[in-house]
């Protein structure tokens, strides 16, 4: 089948871009996306073109490097599906397709659909570590794990990172990736010991980096190619709360302490 796709070209961060268009022949049901993608670059290669810069990785939908909006859908619109496993039997011969990058100033684009995705890995980081005593493996039933606890945390521990939630989002709000990072840890026994401060520094990490706020529209949780549910924000707000509460209730040390002013 033929396709015709209208892809946003930009060169480099601080250049302005445009959408160009072309066109791709004998393009298989079989192909993945990325594989009819690489199709059209060979093609601009032959030609002396500049080929589509993409990104990608395992091409298995594990690793969350591959995104971008098509048809303004991020992922393409086949729920729990990335675009490397977007297989292009779900198209027709003469389809048009607008392809261009997650459209969020947190996520700067360094060229055509790829995207600088760093502000994640900053809300990450801001996450710190878990307490966990070394020497050497403890017996598995050491700490005992609620079932229901443990399947929320694993739920939470399947998102990959990708940035659909940002794109889709009206706000470009990173609240559900944040808060499935946080529901991960959160849930669990071994994460409660820095579950107040880690709350609190991922949310003011995810503030600083210019991400929105939610506001409840559920984009989110429809293109999440992981199917991450929009609850988790619910347990993130709960958190936030809660850690928030308790740092105003603690007693001030002798440096916070207000001076006697008389």
């Amino acid at each position: 089948m033929n396709l015709f796709l209208k892809i946003w070209r930009q060169s480099r961060k601080d250049a302005p871009g445009e959408f160009k268009e072309y066109q791709v022949r004998d393009i298989t049901p079989d192909m993945s996306f990325l594989e009819m993608l690489d199709a059209l670059n060979e093609d601009l290669n032959a030609r002396g073109e500049p080929p589509v810069a993409f990104e990608h990785d395992c091409r298995e939908g594990i690793c969350g490097s591959c995104g971008f909006l098509i048809n303004g859908v991020a992922h393409g619109g086949q729920r729990g599906t990335t675009v490397c496993q977007l297989s292009m039997r779900f198209f027709k011969d003469g389809d048009r397709l607008t392809l261009e990058p997650w459209r969020a100033s947190a996520f700067p684009i360094i060229r055509d659909l790829v995207v600088d995705r760093s502000a994640f890995d900053r809300i990450l980081q801001a996450g710190g570590f878990i307490s966990a005593p070394t020497g050497s493996a403890p017996d598995a039933n050491a700490i005992l794990v609620p079932k229901e606890a443990a399947d929320t945390a694993f739920d939470a521990a399947a998102c990959i990172g990708c940035g659909a939630c940002v794109a889709a989002c009206p706000n470009a709000a990173a609240m559900l990736f944040t808060s499935a990072k946080l529901t991960h840890l959160n849930k669990l026994p071994q994460g409660q010991p820095q579950r107040d401060q880690r709350t609190l520094n991922m949310a003011a990490a995810m503030s600083r980096e210019g991400f929105g706020s939610c506001t409840n529209h559920g984009e989110c949780e429809a293109v999440c190619p992981k199917e991450i549910p929009i609850e988790f924000i619910g347990n993130m707000n709960r958190d936030l709360i809660r850690a928030a509460w308790k740092r105003r209730r603690e007693p001030l040390t002798l440096s916070e302490s207000p001076k006697d002013e008389r």
